[in-house]
C-alpha cells in the first residue's frame, strides 16, 4: 500500500476511519480481501508471493496498515517481507505500543517501512527511518502516510488529506462510493513539487498521484474501513485492472465482537 488516510476520534459517530490505496506491480499475485481461512476473525487481502498483508482488521477491532518507505539506494535484496509486520500484529494480542517497541528492535533487517498498528484503545506509528528506538503514539486527529514519514507533505498526500478532511463522515452510513472516487484521483504533481527519492523524473511523475495507472505498476486496490460508535464496522475493497478500471469489489461488514484486541 502506498497511501493511506487515518482519522481517529474526529467524529462522534465514527471513531475510526481509514481510506487507502495499495500500489504494486500487476504481475505480483494477490488474494482479495476476505476472512483468513485459518483465522476467520482476521479480514485482509493477502500478498500471495510473500504471504503478508498491507492492511487488515480483526473482528475485535485490531487493525494494521503498512506502506513502503521509498529509498532505492538502501534496498536490501534479501530482506524479510515487510507484509509480515502487519499480518503478525493482526495475529497476536500485544498492545500497539508493545508490538511497535518490539519490532523496532529488529527493524533494521527490513527495507524501509511505515507501520501503523491500533485497536479501539489507541494506535501507534513506527518506521525504521525514524531515529533508533523512536515511535509515535497517535491521539485523536487526522493523519496521512505515503512513502515517506507520517504526515510528510508530498503533493499526493496533501491532495488526499484535503479531500478527505472535507468529506462529511455522516455520509458513510449511506454510501462509500464518494470515498472511492476520492481515492481514484489520478492528478500528478508539477515537476517542481516532486520529491527527490532517487528515481527517474518520469517515475517520480508516475508515482506522484494518489491513484496510479501504468501497464506494469499501479493502484491494485482501494480499501475503506470505518468503525461506528455502535460497533458496526464497514470493510470494503475495490480492485482495479492495469487500465485503472474496476475489476471487482468485496464487502465484509461486521459488528465488533468481544475479545482481546
Amino acid at each position: 500500500m502506498c497511501i493511506a488516510y487515518l482519522a481517529i476520534g474526529t467524529h462522534p459517530d465514527w471513531p475510526l476511519f481509514i481510506a487507502a490505496n495499495r500500489d504494486e506491480f500487476h504481475n505480483r499475485p494477490t488474494k482479495p480481501a476476505a476472512p483468513w481461512p485459518q483465522r476467520p476473525d482476521i479480514i485482509s487481502g493477502i500478498d500471495s508471493q510473500a504471504h503478508g498483508t498491507w492492511l487488515g482488521i480483526t473482528r475485535q477491532g485490531r487493525y494494521a496498515f503498512l506502506t513502503n518507505y521509498r529509498d532505492p539506494a538502501a534496498f536490501i535484496a534479501d530482506a524479510p517481507s515487510r507484509g509480515e509486520l502487519s499480518s503478525q500484529y493482526l495475529e497476536g494480542y500485544e498492545a500497539p505500543q508493545d508490538y511497535a517497541r518490539r519490532r523496532m528492535a529488529e527493524a533494521s533487517a527490513y527495507n524501509g517501512f511505515n507501520l501503523i498498528v491500533g485497536n479501539p484503545a489507541g494506535a501507534c506509528y513506527v518506521s525504521n527511518r525514524l531515529p533508533a528506538g523512536q515511535m509515535r503514539e497517535l491521539g485523536a486527529g487526522r493523519y496521512v502516510i505515503s512513502n515517506h514519514l507520517l504526515d510528510t507533505p508530498w503533493p499526493k498526500a496533501e491532495r488526499l488529506r484535503h479531500a478527505l478532511d472535507r468529506y462529511p463522515s455522516e455520509q458513510l452510513c449511506r454510501t462509500l462510493t464518494p470515498v472511492f472516487e476520492i481515492l481514484r484521483d489520478g492528478t500528478q504533481a508539477l515537476d517542481a513539487d516532486l520529491p527527490a527519492t532517487g528515481l527517474s523524473l518520469e517515475r517520480e511523475r508516475l508515482l506522484s498521484s494518489p491513484f496510479i495507472i501504468s501497464p506494469d505498476y499501479g493502484t491494485r486496490c482501494s480499501t475503506v474501513i470505518a468503525i461506528h460508535a455502535s460497533g458496526r464496522v464497514l470493510f470494503s475493497e475495490t480492485s482495479y485492472a492495469p487500465d485503472g478500471q474496476v475489476s471487482e469489489r468485496h464487502d465484509w461488514p461486521f459488528t465488533l465482537e468481544p475479545g482481546r484486541a
